[in-house]
């Protein structure tokens, strides 16, 4: 007779089965009652409607949303087929927003079918679709990303209001800026005889300085005979020069967050103190600061250090192989924030002698990130190819809405992010949206916090500000703030975050102590 051991492994190869073959909605039919009942009850199994379910880990809390917020894009695109089967369409709004490389989860999802019922259909974490009941556009306006159905960008720049253009300047413009001209628009405009609504395109391209495609669709307008009155549907205007066409959505996606957040950051965080006069003791004040820094940086990420143990790692009076399982994963992971340590602080010694802050931080970064892990690459916690570069595979915050970028689309934005951080002459700006912006694309499989607070650090020293401490008893406050500036793409709060921080540092108060 098989143990309940036994009876849950069969069960979890079935599931497995089914994840081989990339499902991630899975419906009651997919899995027998034994199998699915004996899932839901060890926790592998997540009901997120009657008859519908996804994978889920046996370690999430109670009301833990992690689970729901990655699948939520594909589940979607999967009960939306089965439920509508090619007929549906992601609204144009929501559309633009998925081709302008935001992958966050909406409240609800609103869609588009001559099937709709004109009702939400309710969703885990207070999330819902709403299926209303219209016409589908033309087929050659309809693509499909991802298993998703969205309006083509053409197709839903002209179905948008002017309100979109405000409420999602960012992205709107990042849309725009993928435009090689403006033939694709003026095919919708002349067909539907759309003169105000050429005005408001026309405007928004002069908007992000793309004058030629906006005087052709005003002349093309006009030589058919329409009347075209120009208006900007943007609130304000960009002071940043987009490449002619942007290849990538996501380049230009980070270059007008970044440009789109400057204003709030400078605003909202203390001017720089100016660059000091004493190096060497400025890097000494960084050594005093290790094991406070560590403790902290550590504890955020779930770690379970303590003091003694950091201080037993920075000496080398350590056993790694006399640890048990738990102790020897937190140990691993002190000693490598250790060597860690140590290469930023040469990365500082560069920047306090003048080197450019952001061409320093992307240098070095990539030694930050392999001294962190290599210790776990020893002992075999890690593979080495994980140290290879940055991540092959989508990845996915604890608890977030935000979508972190795909592995493809983080090769078109780091170039970029660090571009704008060697070319960023604010230093207030650079520290913020430098670990802002790190941690937004998310660029490896772990440790983004603790290279995104070590950039920071690198980018304090650039402005004379001192190394500053995230304490983990502000952990909420802190990735609260985090969550508005991707979510919502509102940086006042991580801005005053850091602010408040750095204000106590440089009055010589760190927020940040260690347990007695």
């Amino acid at each position: 007779m098989a143990t309940p051991q036994e009876k849950l492994a069969d069960s979890l190869e079935a599931l497995k089965a089914l994840q081989d073959d990339n499902a991630v909605a899975i419906r009651a039919r997919d899995l027998s009652r034994t199998h699915r009942e004996r899932l839901l009850k060890s926790g592998f199994l997540q009901e997120v409607m009657k008859g519908w379910y996804i994978p889920a880990s046996p370690h999430d809390d109670r009301g833990e949303t992690t689970a729901w917020y990655a699948s939520f894009w594909n589940f979607c695109a999967s009960y939306l087929t089965e439920r509508f089967d090619n007929e549906w369409c992601i609204a144009p709004e929501q559309s633009l927003s998925l081709h302008a490389g935001n992958r966050s989860v909406p409240p609800q999802l609103l869609i588009r079918s001559p099937k709709g019922g004109n009702k939400p259909t309710q969703l885990p974490h207070n999330t819902s679709l709403f299926d209303m009941r219209a016409v589908m556009p033309a087929p050659r306006d309809v693509v499909e990303l991802d298993g998703l159905r969205l309006f083509s960008p053409a197709a839903a720049l002209v179905e948008v209001s002017e309100g979109f253009f405000q409420q999602h300047s960012t992205d709107a413009r990042t849309v725009l800026s993928l435009f090689p001209d403006a033939s694709e628009i003026l095919a919708h405009l002349l067909e539907g005889g759309h003169s105000v609504i050429a005005g408001r395109l026309a405007g928004a391209f002069r908007n992000i300085g793309r004058d030629r495609l906006a005087d052709d669709i005003s002349k093309n307008m006009e030589a058919a005979g329409y009347n075209v009155r120009e208006k900007d549907p943007f609130e304000d205007r960009i002071d940043i020069t987009l490449p002619k066409r942007e290849v990538s959505p996501y380049a230009g996606r980070i270059r007008l967050m970044w440009q789109a957040m400057r204003k709030s950051v400078i605003d909202n965080f203390p001017q720089s103190p100016g660059m000091p006069n004493d190096a060497e003791a400025y890097l000494t004040r960084v050594e005093d600061t290790y094991v406070t820094d560590a403790y902290h940086s550590l504890s955020i990420e779930g770690y379970r250090v303590s003091p003694a143990l950091i201080e037993r790692v920075r000496s080398g009076q350590w056993n790694p192989d006399g640890e048990e399982d738990r102790e020897h994963r937190d140990a691993m992971a002190a000693r490598g924030y250790y060597q860690a340590f140590q290469a930023v602080k040469k990365s500082v010694s560069g920047v306090l002698n003048n080197e450019n802050p952001g061409a320093v931080a992307d240098r070095d970064h990539g030694d930050w990130y392999r001294e962190l892990f290599a210790p776990s690459v020893t002992a075999g916690i890690v593979k080495a190819s994980d140290l290879a570069g940055y991540r092959s595979g989508q990845v996915f915050i604890r608890r977030s809405m935000h979508v972190p970028l795909s592995s493809a689309a983080i090769r078109d934005a780091m170039p970029v992010f660090f571009e704008l951080l060697e070319a960023e002459e604010n230093p207030a700006v650079r520290v913020v949206l430098g670990h802002f912006v790190f941690v937004y694309i998310h660029p490896y499989m772990d440790g983004n916090g603790r290279m995104g607070r070590f950039l920071m650090n690198v980018m304090m020293a650039g402005g004379g500000y001192p190394w500053t401490v995230i304490p983990v008893e502000r952990r909420d406050d802190y990735m609260a703030a985090l969550e508005q500036g991707s979510v919502h793409q509102n940086i006042v709060p991580f801005s005053k975050f850091l602010g408040e921080l750095t204000e106590q540092s440089l009055a010589g108060k760190p927020a940040a102590a260690i347990p007695s």
